[in-house]
């Protein structure tokens, strides 16, 4: 719309191709408003300012037009959202029984061993996508929404977040060095496996230069198996004091203590004391090396050495230096510092160290996985999802309802949105969810979880499911929709507002089902699907609705005829008997469809030649007031060829005389000015005549009325007496 490159295509067109100069010199222009709350707009046409504006008789239907520049998800995207959609749903479950049972069993063991495992359940889920989509050809890569990279970074972020804010229960103040360093390992491998395959090819691995420094990583990482394996290959050095340092060094590296193997953190503490005791002795042991044997004449192997010691000690000077010349980034400090030089180090105090760290190696501000891992790191959960929003609203949306469960983000709504910090991130990603119309039972289940302002959307979503099957135009850049044209099949459309139906029962939006059963209803009439159409203006209680059905169908008598008219009466005649027992259905619409009914007998009866109970039919819409008085006419003229009939009489005398009475009212009250409320139907039958046609017609039936007295009283009676029949309705 603003330029050829980016743009919304519409579907259907808003102006036909090769129309826009005549839609530009009807005085209209092209409007659009943007939603608050995503990247979703409103189209619609409106006069333009200037141009004088026409008074129309009754209102007008203007089309908008739906469209997002947000891109639909894709078959695998779905495929992640519908799975993990089952975890929110568990989560809300979880969160609505709290409200019942209090605050207190939310933060209770029972809860949180819950919440850590649907936490664990987005990081799986997030895992198989990531190697789901890092598996598939580059063909499909190339045709994919997110890359397996994008998938990776999800992964990180959550398993981030469930090592530092979901721990086990109990070990929230416990020490959280080694978690983060099985964190670091498991996302970010360093050294690679490449690098260590090369080295154990090789017989002196020590005079490669990669040697060195991947003995330092593994130990900085904590790969205590990689670390003596290599340490085991200079058992052939020729430094007699590097191959009595390195077997000492093995066992040191073997039998660090991790807090996994102590029941109690004071004896993990003890055990670490001690640990760093024998470090300290190797230390000695190291500095009384003479400088003349701490060069191999290829490295200076005591520098390393002294390296790997002083990580071991726990030296912050030698760690940061030693990761700076690795190229590792802040992370690898971070997490390193709560190994090496504080095993002690807790959650709590984790920021501290980082904003720290931070300070000398600042995370990567064009990386937002690396800014969402910052912000968690240095205990920020609120600008962790302002980061985690960017990278993927996804990601924020899921955080933020765990962040709120575990009351580390505040609750109290925002003075100008009304939402809270959970609100505001999962209705936005309802909204991207909105992108693709076929999501709508997953978009509204997470904007119900939204308090008021996520109702109403809800119910707009809801209000606006499209009930036709359509193929939707789309671009690069955008895609549209609009409430309206298309053909589908009756009972697709049944399917979906059944589903809407049940989705409506579920959330107690009774107001909403009724207006979705309007819509349909609407939508069954322009396919002339008359039978449902009643069955859902019956089911919204829409009288009036209901009645204009009834209409639309008596409707198709003056232009398909009366054997398509029975037809379709055939399809809404079995709601007759169901209606008149429904209470607070309005009689005067239900006469109308008994109306309808009755006529489509007479019609059946007159095509079986059955024209002696038709005739009966005739005279007894009369007598029983069902016959409108806009149908009459049209009722009278179908009496002229029962009346003409050569044979037995059809009419009493009787009969007979209630045609002639309802004919001169309605020659009378024409004359008197009445003619649209007498004549319309006739007129429209017979077509462009206008009043004298109908007129005419109605002097035929006079004719015939006076023909068929006058053999009356040559043969005496005529017909069967009326009052002596009983009418069984066929309903």
């Amino acid at each position: 719309m603003s330029s050829t490159d980016h743009h919304l295509n519409l579907f259907p067109p808003l102006i036909q191709v090769g129309h826009a100069e005549q839609f530009i010199q009807s005085g209209k222009t092209i409007l659009s408003t943007q939603s608050p709350l995503n990247q979703s707009y409103a189209v619609f046409p409106s006069a333009r300012k200037g141009t004088p504006s026409i008074k129309v008789s009754g209102a007008e239907e203007q089309p908008i037009f739906f469209a997002s520049s947000e891109t639909s998800p894709s078959s695998e995207r779905r495929l992640f959202i519908g799975d993990t959609s089952i975890i929110f749903a568990a989560l809300q479950n979880l969160t609505n029984t709290a409200q019942s049972r209090g605050q207190e069993w939310l933060h209770s063991q029972e809860t949180h061993n819950v919440i850590r495992k649907l936490t664990l359940d987005y990081v799986n889920f997030a895992r198989e996508c990531w190697i789901h989509t890092s598996q598939t050809s580059v063909q499909s890569q190339g045709s994919s929404q997110f890359s397996g990279d994008h998938y990776r970074s999800l992964y990180t972020c959550l398993a981030l977040f469930a090592v530092l804010y979901v721990p086990e229960y109990g070990y929230e103040d416990a020490p959280v060095g080694d978690d983060l360093m099985e964190w670091l390992n498991v996302h970010f491998i360093e050294p690679s496996t490449e690098e260590g395959d090369h080295l154990s090819g090789l017989d002196h691995p020590w005079e490669d230069e990669t040697f060195w420094p991947y003995l330092v990583r593994v130990t900085l990482r904590g790969l205590s198996k990689a670390a003596t394996f290599f340490l085991a290959t200079l058992s052939s050095h020729p430094s007699d004091n590097l191959r009595r340092l390195a077997q000492q060094l093995s066992p040191l590296l073997q039998s660090q203590p991790r807090l996994q193997s102590f029941e109690a953190e004071r004896d993990f503490a003890y055990a670490s004391h001690r640990w760093k005791d024998k470090v300290k002795a190797l230390r000695i042991e190291l500095d009384s090396v003479s400088e003349s044997d701490r060069h191999d004449g290829i490295e200076n192997w005591w520098d390393r050495l002294s390296d790997i010691v002083g990580i071991l000690e726990g030296r912050s000077e030698v760690i940061r230096r030693v990761c700076e010349d690795l190229g590792a980034d802040w992370r690898e400090i971070s997490v390193s510092w709560g190994v090496f030089a504080d095993a002690r180090l807790r959650r709590q105090d984790l920021p501290e160290v980082v904003s720290q760290v931070l300070d000398d190696m600042p995370q990567d501000p064009t990386n937002l996985e690396d800014m969402v891992h910052a912000a968690l790191f240095s205990g920020d959960p609120t600008k962790a999802l302002s980061h985690a929003a960017q990278l993927d609203p996804w990601l924020a949306a899921h955080m933020a309802d765990l962040m709120q469960a575990l009351s580390l983000i505040e609750k109290d709504p925002n003075e100008d949105s009304g939402l809270n910090i959970r609100d505001f991130y999962v209705l936005g990603y309802a909204q991207y969810l909105h992108a693709d119309p076929a999501l709508w039972r997953i978009t509204v289940a997470y904007m119900f979880s939204c308090g008021e302002t996520g109702v109403r959307s809800a119910d707009e979503v809801l209000m606006h499911v499209p009930l036709k099957l359509r193929s939707v135009g789309s671009t690069t850049h955008g895609q549209g929709e609009q409430n309206g044209a298309g053909n589908l099949k009756s009972g697709d459309l049944a399917g979906v507002v059944k589903d809407i139906n049940a989705t409506c029962y579920e959330y107690q939006r009774e107001e909403v089902r009724r207006t979705i059963c309007r819509i349909a209803a609407q939508t069954f009439v322009q396919e002339k699907e008359y039978g449902l159409a009643l069955s859902y203006s019956s089911s919204a209680e829409d009288w009036p609705g209901l009645g204009r059905v009834v209409d639309r169908v008596l409707q198709e008598y003056i232009t398909a005829g009366p054997e398509q008219f029975t037809r379709y009466v055939a399809g809404i005649a079995p709601s007759l008997q169901a209606l008149r027992m429904q209470s607070g259905a309005q009689g005067i619409f239900i006469h109308r469809l008994m109306f309808a009914v009755r006529y489509a007998e007479f019609h059946q009866r007159l095509c079986n030649q059955d024209l002696q109970d038709a005739a009966w039919d005739l005279v007894s819409m009369f007598q029983d007031g069902l016959a409108p008085k806009s149908w009459w006419a049209v009722l009278l003229c179908d009496s002229q060829p029962l009346l003409q009939h050569d044979g037995t009489l059809l009419f009493t005398y009787a009969s007979a005389c209630i045609l002639l009475q309802h004919l001169e009212e309605v020659i009378a009250r024409t004359d008197q000015g009445s003619c649209d409320e007498y004549l319309r139907i006739l007129m429209s039958k017979l077509g462009s005549g206008g009043t004298t046609d109908a007129l005419h017609a109605l002097q035929g039936v006079r004719l015939a009325l006076a023909k068929y007295f006058a053999r009356c009283t040559m043969i005496g009676t005529g017909g069967k007496q009326i009052l002596e029949r009983k009418f069984i309705a066929a309903v």
